[in-house]
């Protein structure tokens, strides 16, 4: 119960039981020198990477108050956190006073994009629908900023003289208030209806001034429906909880009193120019056999994301779900956080921390089906199927078992955008992983559907016009309100205008989840190595439009949990358990999987926009998730996460990732060898399974001298040091590979090299110069 719970507080106070932030930075070893390009080399020692951190690493995000000049520094320290707070206090007030800019004209796609053309008349059709809706809502709400705040209408509502309960329940021919607070007497708080079936019900204050409902009360709404008497958890909800030994879940009036109610300390950071995103899930992410909680990994797990060099958190399963193996994508509670994992006020802690290290936290939600649950859902709220939903086959998906929403309903455009700006405002979430969106667009759901690329697969009968509105205006209203939040939509299809601005015309995301790469990983891991194709490879990592930015991953939780394996573990299956020890040989089969799990996590990161790998995980009953090790300090498998850190760290030294400079120059199926440039970089990846190549010409654009930067084949990656890093590397003029000169160097099996141009031709012939 939450009336139970202990009080939140900041974390790093000392009333809190957690050490202070100060202790917490020096137990992950900050140091002043670089982590991944030194002062005095190019290659990390063992030493930078087992006992440093870059001196940015935890740095106060950038704000106009984090960086005081004065000599009482601990009294301007002190304005300035005061002055901070000010501004974080009123972060909710500047935005209600945010106007969204009105639609543009909706035509630049075809500037863009000359293709869309002959779609012209589906086009215009789906921007006119769009500004329609606009429209209205300007006309009936006051806006899209206003329309977006229905948590501030329905649901609880607590005002200085009591509180207002509302919820839409059309069909329902009777509802009343029952919970705790009134001994669950359906005649105590009977509920009036208006003409558009919204029910309404107000509890003045007690006497002494406390709410009618005290904090962490059992709360439901008993309706007459046409399908029977039921009692249901409010459908906004801020909080609901599974009491033990029951199955369905109780709501929650969740209104703690002020001084226990948390308050964010930090600052939003800036968004990243690249993202380099860390996929997560908080119940999985301990290492005992429990379901972890938003405390700990805000302790434990926030800081180790940070060292390794990401800059971003993607957090799986937040709204809360009742079934727990669906890995949070049956929502029934879409404005709660799991009370699996702590309290809404442990979740704002989570985040605020986060922002203190720096990182962008990204909410993996769900707005494209919704659970089938009657208990503790959505789903026959007011006894009819076509409530929230459409009715009929129409509002099934018969894959996932849920609910399809009807974009097309006033109450559910409400409902939804509502929901997506709560967590950016309530909860300081810095964007969203929007899942399903496949699903949303088409009326097959993409179904038994194989997309080819033919535009006619994408504008066309099969098209949810209200569907791809929806997701027009919600994309309105993040950038609108929230011009630094993210919005990545996860796409199978490939449809068109995705990435595009509404205002031009498109749906609005800033970037598409590309699925077929993990999935393209797992079909090679099937095969034997001689079966793999460096053009195959290539053209599915490269396979996106041109400008279109994409987020990309080698594996995540759709391939590693749901029905198939991870990478580490089609690699090296069993063996892990008995073969990764150091006090012991590995096998052929362990070396294999260590190299190869390198160079697909680097290819993949290198080759695409960004890299999404994902967290350590141990499911709740214990059962190890395999690919992970058992023991960070006698587990090889560490081997490969001091390589994940060195990767993270090479991109935000050299922001490779985001350089417009790219091509690939090799895909030579016969020695097994892709390489390609990346900004001043030069990638060399060996596939072979046992063939290494002396003085192997690679073709570059810039003239100069090319060092070793980065080497999976580093005894410190867990490889056989074949590669001399001290070496440095000399271009020749001629054309090789369809570029201008060339250098020559090593290239051993199974090794992916990363050459960096350290001193370019001029360079080189003034040093000479000056020498002479």
């Amino acid at each position: 119960m939450v009336a139970a719970s202990e009080k939140v507080l900041v974390p790093g106070s000392q009333t809190d039981g957690s050490s202070s932030s100060t202790e917490q930075l020096e137990a992950v070893d900050t140091a002043s020198e670089d982590l991944y390009v030194s002062q005095n080399e190019d290659v990390l020692s063992m030493e930078q990477l087992d006992s440093t951190v870059d001196d940015e690493t935890y740095v106060e995000p950038s704000s106009s108050f984090s960086e005081v000049d004065g000599e009482d520094d601990e009294a301007n320290n002190a304005e300035a956190s005061v002055l901070l707070q000010e501004v974080i206090s009123k972060e909710s007030d500047l935005i209600r006073q945010k106007s969204i800019p009105p639609p543009g004209t909706g035509q630049r796609i075809y500037e863009i994009d000359p293709i869309l053309t002959r779609h012209r008349d589906h086009l215009d059709y789906r921007y006119g629908h769009y500004k329609k809706m606009c429209e209205a809502i300007d006309k009936f709400e006051g806006g899209l900023e206003v329309f977006s705040r229905g948590y501030e209408k329905f649901g609880f509502v607590r005002s200085a003289t009591g509180i207002t309960y509302r919820e839409w329940a059309p069909a329902a021919k009777s509802a009343a208030l029952i919970g705790d607070f009134n001994n669950w007497n359906p005649n105590a708080d009977v509920m009036t209806r208006n003409e558009f079936g919204v029910w309404e019900v107000f509890l003045p204050n007690n006497a002494d001034g406390s709410p009618a409902i005290p904090h962490g009360s059992r709360v439901k709404i008993r309706m007459d429906t046409p399908s029977g008497m039921k009692d249901s958890i409010p459908a906004w909800i801020k909080f609901s909880v599974q009491a033990p030994g029951e199955i369905p879940y109780n709501g929650i009036y969740y209104d703690p009193p002020e001084e226990d109610k948390y308050v964010f300390q930090h600052a939003r950071p800036k968004k990243p120019q690249s993202l380099r995103i860390y996929e997560a899930h908080v119940g999985m992410s301990s290492t005992e056999p429990m379901i972890n909680t938003y405390a700990n990994f805000r302790d434990d797990v926030l800081p180790r994301i940070k060292k390794l060099g990401y800059n971003a958190v993607q957090i799986m399963a937040i709204q809360e779900h009742s079934y727990y193996a669906s890995f949070g994508y049956h929502v029934t509670n879409f404005f709660a956080p799991s009370s699996r994992c702590g309290t809404p006020d442990d979740l704002k802690s989570l985040i605020d921390r986060a922002h203190e290290l720096g990182l962008v936290v990204l909410m993996d939600i769900v707005h494209s089906h919704s659970s089938n649950n009657t208990l503790d859902g959505l789903n026959m709220f007011d006894g009819t199927d076509s409530q929230y939903f459409h009715s009929g086959s129409r509002g099934y998906h018969w894959m996932w078992d849920s609910r399809l929403f009807n974009y097309g309903h006033w109450e559910v455009l409400r409902f939804l955008l509502s929901n997506a700006r709560w967590w950016l405002d309530e909860y300081k979430f810095d964007g969203f992983r929007f899942d399903g969106v496949t699903s949303m667009m088409y009326t097959h759901h993409g179904l038994q559907v194989a997309f080819t690329g033919n535009y006619n697969e994408y504008f066309g009968f099969t098209t949810d016009v209200d569907a791809v509105v929806y997701l027009m205006l919600v994309n309105d209203l993040i950038h609108g309100l929230f011009p630094e939040a993210i919005a990545i939509g996860e796409d199978v299809s490939g449809m068109p205008t995705f990435c595009i601005p509404v205002k031009d015309g498109g749906v609005g995301f800033d970037y598409r989840l590309h699925m077929a790469i993990a999935d393209k990983w797992i079909e090679l891991l099937k095969k034997r190595d001689e079966d793999w194709q460096m053009g195959d490879i290539v053209h599915t990592l490269t396979n996106r439009r041109w400008s279109e930015k994409c987020v990309s991953y080698a594996e995540s939780h759709d391939q590693a949990l749901v029905g198939d394996k991870t990478i580490a573990f089609w690699l090296m299956d069993k063996d892990m358990y008995d073969f990764m020890a150091l006090d012991r040989p590995s096998t052929p089969l362990i070396d294999r999987g260590i190299a190869l799990h390198k160079m697909i996590r680097l290819i993949t990161m290198s080759l695409e926009w960004i890299d999404f790998p994902r967290s350590d995980q141990y499911l709740p009953d214990g059962k190890f998730v395999p690919g992970n090790g058992n023991s960070f300090d006698k587990c090889r498998r560490r081997f490969d996460l001091e390589f994940d850190q060195a990767m993270q760290h090479l991109e935000e030294t050299y922001g490779f990732m985001t350089s417009e400079h790219q091509y690939i120059s090799r895909k030579d199926e016969g020695d097994r060898v892709i390489t390609f440039e990346r900004g001043d970089l030069v990638f060399v990846f060996n596939f072979h399974w046992t063939s290494s190549y002396s003085d192997y010409r690679i073709g570059c654009l810039k003239p100069g001298m090319y060092k070793v930067v980065l080497d999976s084949d580093d005894s410190l990656f867990g490889g056989f040091s074949r590669i001399d890093h001290k070496a440095e590397y000399f271009t020749f003029e001629g054309h090789f590979d369809n570029r201008p000169r060339s250098f020559m160097a090593y290239a051993p099996s199974r090794t992916a090299v990363v050459y960096r141009l350290t001193e370019s031709e001029v360079e080189l012939v003034e040093g000479s110069n000056k020498a002479s």
